[in-house]
């Protein structure tokens, strides 16, 4: 099971990272805190103090066209913020 699917790089995210050391990953919807903590500290190298999750639900989405109403649905997904120890840091954009 493939744990973290990818980081959550947007301005919200961006601001509490440089205020909280938080860092925001979209993950498996089957992964527990553990898992994930786990994940985090494999793959980048650094120690996590906590893991915060949340689940979203996909929401209905509909349109009006020409051909009539298209309906559809967004997907859900899991969301875990990350805490890192005073000093540490992810780099996101080393591998671009």
């Amino acid at each position: 099971m493939d744990i973290l699917i990818k980081p959550i790089v947007t301005e919200k995210m961006t601001g509490q990272t440089e205020d909280l050391k938080c860092y925001g990953f979209i993950v498996d919807k089957r992964a527990n805190k553990n898992q994930i903590k786990k994940a985090v500290q494999d793959m980048y190298g650094v120690s996590v103090v906590s893991v915060n999750t949340m689940r979203y639900g996909g929401k209905e989405k509909s349109r009006f066209s020409r051909t009539g109403v298209v309906r559809g649905r967004s997907s859900a997904f899991k969301k875990a913020i990350v805490s890192l120890i005073d000093g540490e840091v992810i780099d996101f954009y080393s591998n671009i």
